[in-house]
């Protein structure tokens, strides 16, 4: 039985999606506080969470990024607000994706479903490439396989999705390493905002230009010695981004 925490402070909406969710063969529990929030994440192990932006105690913006630097469950973000702007924060802030009140219980726990199905294969195929290392005899062919480098120590797993940089693990989003995987393949070849919303569109429920430009915003702080004067991703005026050892 896959588990569910709610953090919201309405008692009606939280109740409502609590029977629904329990209907429907989850365990939920719901929090009205962000405090409590982060105390049932440590005692409930959730599997994902629904995380409304106005709390009582603190912002949820604020909530999601303490809880994306220690945790990797899917956070989805439920919230009056329905500005662009305001759902690429929520992303910024680490958010996996953003249903605007109101909206269709159907629709809703069709997403839960996705989130944790997409946790749950990243997760399996994280296990099986720690407990399934490749033949020592077939090491090179696989590493090549699985590795994409730079001269710079940047290593994109694409077995484990996970990013080293300088000898670092660096934790990525979904869409981050996408992104730095189409750069690393292609070193010096310019992508527009366009191209690159078609890499990551079916991942984010919200996917704009604007999105895109926090996704390299977080990236540059990941990867640059300096974010503010970028040298490996640098913007092309005009057009979009290119990637360069």
């Amino acid at each position: 039985m896959y588990k569910v925490l709610i953090i919201e402070d309405d008692p009606m909406i939280g109740d409502m999606i609590s029977m629904y969710l329990g209907e429907e063969g989850f365990e939920v529990i719901r929090m009205e506080t962000g405090q409590k929030g982060i105390e049932a994440i440590k005692q409930f192990a959730p599997d994902v969470i629904l995380l409304d932006l106005m709390l009582p105690d603190m912002d949820g913006l604020e909530l999601c990024s303490q809880v994306r630097t220690t945790s990797r469950v899917p956070i989805m973000i439920v919230s009056m607000k329905n500005k662009v702007v305001e759902r690429v924060a929520a992303l910024g802030a680490g958010a996996d994706d953003f249903m605007c009140k109101p909206f269709s219980m159907h629709e809703m726990s069709a997403r839960v479903h996705a989130l944790i199905r997409r946790s749950n294969f990243y997760q399996n195929a994280s296990d099986s490439a720690r407990m399934n290392p490749p033949a020592r005899q077939d090491a090179k062919s696989e590493r090549a396989e699985a590795l994409l480098a730079d001269k710079n120590k940047i290593i994109l797993d694409v077995q484990t999705r996970s990013m080293i940089v300088q000898g670092q693990l660096v934790e990525t989003t979904y869409s981050e390493f996408e992104i730095m995987k189409c750069f690393v393949n292609h070193p010096g070849r310019v992508y527009t905002r366009e191209d690159l919303l078609q890499t990551v569109r079916g991942f984010d429920s919200y996917v704009t230009d604007r999105a895109i430009d926090v996704h390299i915003a977080n990236l540059r702080k990941k990867i640059e010695d300096n974010p503010k004067e970028p040298r490996r991703i640098r913007t092309v005026w005009g057009v979009g981004y290119k990637f360069v050892y």
